[in-house]
């Protein structure tokens, strides 16, 4: 993927959910597990916490991929 790739959200949503919401994982299961080995990151800096509540224009990164958050009202 190049370049970031921007998922509206309807209020507050949390990093596990966000990854399943922008198709970067499939499952919890799965965003549990690539943030337990490190993988993501948010802003640039690598995140391990599945609940972090994520803001208008965080970038978060996963295998090549990014996705910036847009929250809509």
């Amino acid at each position: 993927m190049s370049g970031t790739e921007e998922v509206e959200v309807t209020g507050v949503v949390r990093l596990g959910q966000f990854l399943k919401l922008a198709g970067a994982v499939d499952t919890g299961g799965q965003a549990r597990e690539a943030l337990l080995a490190g993988d993501v990151t948010v802003n640039g800096e690598a995140e391990d916490r599945r609940g972090r509540q994520l803001t208008d224009g965080d970038v978060v990164g996963l295998g090549g991929g990014t996705w910036a958050v847009r929250v809509t009202d």
